[in-house]
């Protein structure tokens, strides 16, 4: 997967298929909601995993029933690319199976 920077026109664009992901900054986040703290702590062990697969890892930050995620890519010197829409498609495919909102 190319590390290469995608613009922000780019960037936006592409988020739009990521609803609840934002471009802040340099980086895209997204903070999930949960029914409960297991629940949260079970999407961020599947979100881990997920990360492990891609060797791709995000800032990732458990509260008691939220999952919050910020990412970008240090290979691209800190700006967005194809692997961090990546990682986001892939959490977004496995947090509905979490209760996550």
């Amino acid at each position: 997967m190319s590390a290469e920077p995608l613009s922000r026109t780019e960037t936006e664009h592409r988020l739009e298929a990521l609803p609840g992901w934002a471009l802040e900054g340099d980086r895209i986040t997204r903070t999930y909601r949960l029914p409960s703290h297991f629940a949260a702590a079970a999407l961020t062990m599947h979100i881990a995993g997920i990360q492990e697969e891609l060797n791709h890892h995000s800032d990732l930050t458990l509260g008691y029933n939220t999952v919050a995620l910020s990412v970008h890519t240090h290979d691209a010197g800190g700006a967005v690319t194809e692997k961090d829409l990546e990682l986001g498609t892939r959490v977004e495919a496995a947090a509905p199976a979490h209760g996550a909102k």
